[in-house]
């Protein structure tokens, strides 16, 4: 946006710049899958990484995630502060939308092995994702108010996955940490084999 100049003032009139807007993304870290390893943690405190107060909403976006195993899946847990084991309690929900490349198959589905009621593993994102070398996931997950000492934590993750048999699948989870601790580290994981490729963005949400 051009800098416009009135009535003969000076740039010095000027007494502050304007701030980040409400609802603003602000890039805070960004992990690589280098085919070395199953997971990327984001860890407050971390190499750079900001998971606390400093933000009411934190985003993670994933880019390009490829899997090495073909029909593996994306999942997700965390720690409260001080915790280890990924093994925070959760309840959620997950249903999907798939349609195939050859229009022979579509639906709207609720799937029940990929919820938890309270539950402790780590919770699932995708479903079948395919390693054929032009095959990939992509999507975004929301983490609401990770620090709150009052409240759980509530979730949302929506993922496009192309599975290993060519169907495209948007895949929708939610639900809710159930604990009133501060959650200071989240990782996310495949579950059979390693990251091959892909990266995992974070962002914070300004006064929202």
């Amino acid at each position: 946006m051009a800098l416009v100049k009135y009535n003969n003032n000076s740039i010095s009139a000027v007494t502050s710049a304007a701030s980040i807007p409400s609802g603003a993304m602000t890039h805070i870290k960004t992990l690589e899958a280098d085919g070395s390893g199953i997971a990327l943690t984001f860890h407050h405190g971390s190499s750079g990484v900001v998971f606390d107060s400093t933000y009411p909403i934190y985003v993670f976006k994933f880019i390009n995630i490829h899997p090495a195993t073909d029909g593996a899946d994306l999942v997700w847990q965390c720690n409260a502060t001080g915790g280890s084991g990924f093994n925070e309690t959760i309840t959620s929900t997950f249903w999907d939308a798939y349609h195939s490349e050859g229009g022979a198959g579509a639906s709207l589905r609720y799937l029940t092995d990929y919820d938890q009621a309270q539950g402790t593993a780590y919770q699932y994102m995708t479903n079948a994702i395919g390693n054929d070398n032009d095959k990939n996931l992509s999507g975004t997950m929301y983490f609401f108010n990770p620090s709150s000492t009052t409240f759980v934590k509530h979730f949302m993750h929506t993922i496009n996955t192309i599975t290993g048999d060519n169907y495209s699948e948007n895949q929708f989870g939610a639900g809710y940490v159930n604990t009133t601790s501060a959650i200071d580290e989240i990782q996310f994981k495949i579950n059979s084999g390693n990251f091959d490729a892909g990266k995992i963005k974070l962002y914070g949400i300004k006064d929202s």
